[in-house]
């Protein structure tokens, strides 16, 4: 580097003054704040939340029941410990179907709208082009130019009209693609010249757009190794230090919806969460590009908030929190309305599995091998063992309530295996009436407090019943005790549809308990299907281990049932 006579001699008068123990103020100039690399400001957003059903709703903000976007809402997810929001957008039905392709006015300056409201609140903003994706980005393989043109025209607008946010406004290019009729290596392609095309835009529109961070997703958001290898492909040919990779997390799918006996957070399941999250990190992460889970959850969300038992919804939550802490991965939780109260913002709808997500941004939680215990309701109760699932952290010691539990009186540890001892039990049942009799906490070395739910039952009972193809409604007496999965096999050993694969069926479409209402309902996605004048024998089996048989049969549309 060439000196000018000014630096020499300002190098002279600051060798002398530190030679004499003085120091120099910096001046404004040399205090220039430092630009920060990609994967600092994608670390910085850790952790975030989506606004889903909301600028992503079809045809208008409030068409799938979310109430508008407001600064209060991004308030209340700041003080809950979010730093970033993604605001899925779609932009179909506020855009000429035809070219030019034109985003109407009013849509844009609502979008910025609530972008700067996100942002008055302290968080980052990740914007995409949401549910486009399936509605006309799809047909690419059949219709390659016009896609390619509504899609290059889309992003010149958005990237116009955000040239001059903040950096903390990131954009990703499109959410979860897909390509109708296209083989794997055509999906990638196709992908990757859309990515292209986004990133040419975006940077060719200047302003803040020449370094803003740019968020690249997989084929279908998918961490499969061979979409990861096209993504990184792609991201070195672009040759650009602020790109992010995106992937989405619903977990192992038997264990998500409750289907196919994956009732538990087994060895399977874990396998596949700890391996989709190292495989992100060791294809992007180790080479220096961030990765945001853009969105993560359990796809049984949508159909039955008790498709997957509250226990072993918690583990899942609490091993992916670490994962992601452990692989430098950015998570985005997936939230439509259902976790949230919006209408409220006082209240999460499930408090204990938003105190577990918060947790394990920070730490891990102890738990046992169950949250529950079942005890019968008649004959001497027995001692009762759990397996204790550490996790790094140590055991403190078993509460109920404000009351501790004596070691050696109430229950004894040997290893892992924490036993609680009948006469605790005992006490604990009280007058033994059917369901919760009490709930004893279990409290580690850190991390939330792990309940356990002593539970009083009896064998449940399921009476005769008469429905149709749309649906079967079985009076059930419960008893205090749950029903875990249900399978349906016909007399000559085959599977009932749907997933013939295999013999249990999804929990949520085809039966679905009602424990207010003393019954299990089969649904129209088995019903319906059923053969005719075969009887069909379903088992449902029970957490407590109980398991009960029933057998319908359908002729025409009628469906009749009755306790085998």
């Amino acid at each position: 580097m060439k000196t000018t006579p000014l630096s020499r001699a300002a190098s002279v008068l600051i060798a002398l003054i530190t030679a004499l123990g003085l120091t120099v103020s910096p001046t404004a100039a040399s205090t220039e704040k430092r630009v920060r690399s990609a994967t600092e400001i994608v670390a910085a957003m850790q952790p975030g939340w989506n606004l889903g059903n909301t600028l992503d709703a079809i045809p208008d903000e409030t068409s799938w029941g979310n109430p508008l976007a407001t600064k209060a809402l991004f308030d209340k997810i700041r003080s809950e410990g979010f730093r970033s929001v993604r605001i899925p957008i779609t932009w179909t039905d506020h855009q000429s179907a035809t070219a030019p392709y034109t985003i109407d006015a009013k849509w844009i300056n609502r979008t910025k709208e609530v972008v700067d409201l996100a942002l008055a609140s302290g968080l980052y903003v990740l914007i995409n082009v949401h549910h486009d994706s399936w509605q006309w980005i799809s047909k690419m393989p059949a219709n390659h130019d016009k896609v390619v043109t509504r899609f290059n025209a889309s992003w010149a607008q958005i990237a116009a009209a955000f040239r001059d946010a903040p950096s903390k406004v990131l954009f990703e290019s499109v959410n979860e693609p897909q390509f109708d009729n296209a083989t794997d290596e055509e999906k990638m392609s196709l992908l990757a010249e859309l990515n292209r095309s986004f990133h040419g835009i975006v940077r060719g529109s200047g302003g803040r757009n020449a370094d803003r961070i740019l968020v690249l997703p997989t084929v279908h958001t998918s961490a499969e190794q061979k979409y990861l290898d096209a993504l990184s492909a792609e991201i070195a040919a672009l040759n650009d230090k602020n790109l992010a990779a995106t992937v989405h997390f619903y977990g192992y799918w038997p264990f998500s919806v409750n289907v196919a006996g994956v009732t538990t957070l087994d060895e399977e399941t874990r396998k596949d969460l700890i391996g989709y999250f190292d495989r992100s990190a060791r294809t992007f992460v180790d080479r220096g590009i961030p990765v945001i889970v853009g969105e993560y959850g359990l796809l049984s969300f949508d159909v039955d908030w008790n498709a997957v038992q509250q226990g072993e919804k918690l583990k899942f939550f609490e091993l992916l929190g670490y994962q992601a802490r452990l692989n430098k991965l950015t998570t985005m939780w997936w939230d439509n309305g259902q976790h949230l109260n919006r209408q409220t913002l006082g209240e999460w709808k499930d408090p204990g599995l938003f105190a577990q997500i918060k947790s394990s941004f920070t730490t891990r939680s102890g738990t046992t091998s169950s949250d529950s215990i079942y005890l019968p309701k008649a004959g001497a109760i027995q001692a009762q063992t759990l397996t204790l699932n550490l996790d790094g952290t140590s055991f403190r010691g078993l509460w109920h309530g404000s009351t501790r539990l004596y070691p050696g009186r109430d229950y004894s540890v040997s290893g892992d295996k924490l036993t609680l001892t009948a006469s605790a039990l005992t006490r604990l049942a009280g007058d033994r009436a059917h369901g919760v009799r009490a709930t004893i906490q279990a409290r580690f070395s850190s991390g939330i407090p792990w309940n356990i739910y002593v539970i009083s039952y009896e064998t449940s009972v399921l009476s005769d019943a008469t429905g149709t193809t749309e649906s079967l409604t079985i009076p059930t007496r419960f008893n205090g005790d749950r029903v875990a999965t249900m399978e349906a096999k016909y007399a000559d050993g085959t599977n009932a549809a749907p997933h013939d694969w295999t013999s249990y069926k999804e929990y949520g479409r085809a039966y679905s308990p009602d424990y207010a209402g003393n019954s299990i309902r089969l649904l129209k996605d088995l019903v319906s299907q059923m053969r005719e004048n075969t009887p069909l024998t379903l088992t449902f089996h029970f957490w407590s281990g109980a398991k009960l048989t029933y057998q319908v049969t359908r002729t025409g549309d009628t469906i009749t049932g009755s306790a085998a």
